[in-house]
């Protein structure tokens, strides 16, 4: 375990030079910006042991992964964001556990979302994932997230929604269309149309986007928040 929480610390130190780096390079303050540790396929100690190297921040893409993490950690200092798609039948699940949801993509899920949060007693920030490689008119993509021009109404029916509050927006940079293998591109497309939201709903304030090979990219665009798994804990083990 010694070993375990050295290598952490380590790459999570190398991870901080990073965003440092690339704070000072976009003449950000490195306030700006916030480290997500997604911890997905990784177990509960390790979990614990980024929270002893101050981590605050984690995320997950799978409830029944994450569901029985978060219940093993609830003793400790964190904010946990689902940043999977998620599936309706999850909801109840993910809103006992998550702060954030970062995949927010249509409506029935907005519905299910708010039930859920009003049963629970909680207010969940949510995040409307925007797909980059869709069309105008397309709706949900088929990985997850709505195109740019669904963004309006999206944000409006979540604010409209008891138990929610339109937290901003997310994108992975897309493997497909015209921003294909140029994630700073990407990037400053997702500022623009955060832009547009801040307009109409002015505390939608957050940008969840870069990864451990992007995040200099989403930081030099002005992300609030950038998601690091491998960066941090290692190559994934392959998921059965």
């Amino acid at each position: 375990m010694t070993d375990r929480r050295t290598r952490l610390a380590d790459n999570l130190a190398q991870v901080e030079e990073r965003i440092s780096a690339a704070c000072a390079a976009a003449g950000r303050k490195r306030e700006e910006v916030t480290l997500i540790v997604v911890t997905k396929t990784y177990p509960a100690s390790d979990v614990r042991l980024l929270s002893e190297l101050g981590v605050r921040h984690v995320a997950e893409n799978r409830d029944q992964d994450a569901a029985p993490k978060a219940a093993e950690c609830s003793d400790l200092p964190l904010t946990w964001h689902f940043v999977g798609q998620l599936q309706t039948n999850k909801v109840r699940s993910v809103v006992n556990y998550a702060g954030l949801v970062h995949s927010v993509d249509r409506n029935r899920l907005v519905t299910a979302l708010s039930a859920a949060a009003v049963r629970a007693g909680r207010e969940l920030g949510c995040l409307i994932q925007v797909a980059l490689d869709a069309e105008p008119g397309d709706g949900t993509a088929a990985r997850g997230g709505v195109a740019p021009d669904g963004v309006p109404a999206l944000a409006d029916a979540i604010a409209g929604a008891e138990g929610l509050r339109p937290a901003g927006l997310m994108t992975v940079a897309p493997l497909a269309g015209p921003y294909a293998g140029r994630p700073r591109a990407a990037f400053d497309r997702l500022m623009e149309i955060a832009t547009d939201l801040r307009a109409a709903h002015p505390a939608a304030n957050m940008v969840s986007a870069g990864m451990s090979a992007d995040l200099e990219d989403a930081v030099a665009a002005g992300a609030t928040h950038v998601r690091v798994g491998s960066a941090v804990l290692g190559v994934r083990p392959r998921l059965g």
